[in-house]
């Protein structure tokens, strides 16, 4: 066998079902050949999106989302994708074409490993056909260790080509589970019973290692309320009493009250990186952070008590530790904290009622995200949202409930992420509606690959808000805006749906929105066409923020 079969191979040995690319590679052909089923993508950011996905919901379980595409300008155009992924920690194997060990690799011709290794967790080339099976081993082995993040192993097309004769050296690699010192353990649980107002700060670590039961068990056990990062949204069920929401930049009033006035600070399976999208760690506050990377630890943030440990793994200790301090039963019940997290709850939406509940026309965004909530099956859907105004108004209000229900990313904010996101969540759950919610400006980097999930059997639902302007920008570009209209943009994205093959809706009238995803659904699973329901919206530039 040739290099291609090689790795073809050693994929399907490891259980790769599916394999992202565009437009041209010759891993596509080997690996059709063993049975792993190829989807070509509209583009190269399309298929790494959708491998994204694909790794979100299934990392946990050991599988991981692959691409491959063509050197040069392939790699090139790929680079957008991968930067996404490394901002948000997704693991993704990434196997581009190369031109041969015989091509120069000086400037300007593009070097991928050298390149792309700001935005990979290892790179790796392949110089050598004896090298293909220890190479493959190491990216697959840094797939399942440490910090999730992108791989890419190089194919050179003249090395490639050569025969393979030592895939047995393969050997799977294994993942390993870190774990906290008992010692580490016994402080933060110890700071955590003493504090006057803690709360839990949990990211999207959590999901990765299965670990939802765990974080609530000992929220229970503690009575500590929950805050969840934008990537750990749906970490715990939102409709819990000790759950305050999720942190974008926008979030419910109640994640923001309890951030501000607690004193202790447990982070779980979270990097702490500072971000545009997200609420940073007020001063003041001892802080004990939980991550499966030192490198993480005092990063951006002093840390009184560091904890380096699988998510899953530390909190089943932390489990039997606060049990081993306080008892089995754990506190009682502390109504009083529960209480006032429902009051806040209650006022917060009280105050913004008059849009979740408005009769506007055009619709406005906020009813559109309400009457989302009362239609879908909340267990039963995978919901995303994507970048810019769309995502700070669906963010605090959607519901969370079981893991994974919610996709919510955005380190990056790449524009167009939500179509091939949810692909790649379909082909990971195929008895899931899955749904993304975008703006009209994020359609037109991804619409086209509607049609990529028609083709590959993956229906998804778009919801999109049509509102025929790029959110917010009048405010900075008053000029460009005003007199040129420079982000004004219209279209029939509803009749673009049905050219590509799939169902467009249109709807005008907030009666019927609820409706509209009834249908959308039962077009998804009964005739397998991927539906956009094309909303006629008003620009909103209220947000949930409670900053001082």
């Amino acid at each position: 066998m040739n290099g291609y079969d090689a790795i073809a191979r050693i994929l399907k040995n490891q259980g790769f079902e599916w394999l992202a690319c565009f437009p041209a590679n010759p891993l596509i052909e080997a690996v059709a050949k063993q049975g792993i089923r190829p989807i070509v993508f509209r583009q190269e950011r399309g298929g790494i999106m959708a491998a994204d996905g694909f790794s979100r919901l299934m990392a946990e379980k050991g599988q991981y989302g692959v691409f491959a595409c063509q050197g040069g300008p392939g790699v090139e155009n790929a680079f957008g994708g991968f930067a996404q992924a490394w901002a948000d920690g997704v693991p993704i194997l990434f196997l581009p074409d190369a031109p041969g060990t015989d091509k120069t690799d000086t400037k300007p011709n593009f070097s991928a490993p050298q390149n792309y290794a700001h935005i990979m967790k290892w790179t790796g080339s392949i110089n050598n056909s004896e090298r293909i099976s220890g190479l493959m081993r190491q990216a697959i082995s840094e797939l399942k260790n440490g910090r999730p993040g992108p791989v890419m192993l190089e194919m050179q097309r003249d090395v490639m080509g050569e025969e393979v004769s030592n895939i047995d050296e393969f050997g799977t690699p294994e993942s390993y589970v870190t774990a906290p010192s008992k010692s580490e353990l016994r402080a933060a649980v110890k700071a955590l019973i003493n504090a006057k107002k803690p709360v839990i700060w949990a990211g999207q670590g959590v999901l990765y290692s299965s670990a939802s039961d765990k974080l609530t068990e000992f929220a229970e056990l503690s009575q500590i309320p929950v805050i969840t990062t934008m990537p750990g949204k749906s970490a715990i069920d939102e409709r819990h009493p000790l759950s305050l929401g999720a942190a974008n930049r926008t979030a419910p009033k109640a994640v923001w009250e309890w951030l501000k006035s607690s004193d202790v600070i447990f982070c779980i399976g979270s990097s702490l990186t500072k971000t545009n999208y997200g609420i940073d760690i007020p001063d003041g506050k001892t802080l004990i952070h939980s991550t499966n990377n030192s490198a993480d630890i005092n990063k951006e943030y002093p840390t009184d008590i560091g904890m380096v440990g699988d998510a899953r793994k530390t909190l089943c200790m932390m489990v039997d530790e606060i049990k081993g301090q306080i008892g089995d039963e754990g506190r009682k019940i502390d109504m009083s904290v529960q209480e006032a997290i429902a009051e806040v709850k209650q006022e917060w939406l009280d105050e913004w009622d008059s849009l979740l509940n408005s009769d506007m026309r055009p619709i406005n965004p906020y009813r559109l995200v309400h009457e989302i909530n009362k239609a879908v099956d909340h267990e039963t859907t995978v919901f995303t949202h994507d970048a810019g105004h769309p995502r700070d108004q669906v963010m605090p209000f959607y519901t969370a409930t079981l893991p994974h229900s919610y996709i919510g990313w955005g380190k990056s904010t790449h524009l167009g992420y939500g179509i091939p996101l949810m692909i790649g969540a379909k082909i990971a759950d195929p008895a899931k509606f899955c749904v993304n919610f975008m703006g009209d400006a994020a359609f037109g980097m991804s619409g086209l690959d509607l049609e990529t999930a028609n083709r590959a059997g993956a229906p998804i639902t778009t919801i999109l808000l049509n509102n025929g302007t790029m959110g917010g920008y009048n405010r900075s570009l008053p000029t460009a805006m005003g007199e040129f209209g420079a982000g004004n943009m219209t279209g029939d994205y509803a009749a673009v749906a049905e050219a590509l093959g799939g169902i467009g809706i249109k709807v005008e009238d907030p009666a019927e929105i609820g409706p509209a995803l009834t249908k959308a659904r039962q077009i998804n699973f009964d005739d397998g066409q991927s539906v956009l329901i094309d909303v006629k919206t008003q620009q909103e530039l209220k947000f949930s923020t409670y900053s001082d």
